[in-house]
């Protein structure tokens, strides 16, 4: 269960990473929180590729 909630968070943080809240203390970084799925992350310059910094699921 946590694995599909954790690869549909992905799919749609992928669609358009820039739409994602920046997070609290470092405003590179994005913070995506749905369905009890947190991930942080950042994009490259162009966006193509995501580091996630942390990941968490209920």
């Amino acid at each position: 269960m946590q694995v599909a909630q954790l690869d549909a968070a992905l799919s749609e943080i992928a669609v358009d990473p820039t739409d994602v809240k920046p997070h609290a203390t470092a405003s590179a970084q994005r913070d995506y929180q749905h369905s009890g799925v947190r991930i942080v992350f950042y994009a490259t310059a162009l966006g193509s590729i995501l580091i996630v910094t942390c990941v968490e699921a209920d």
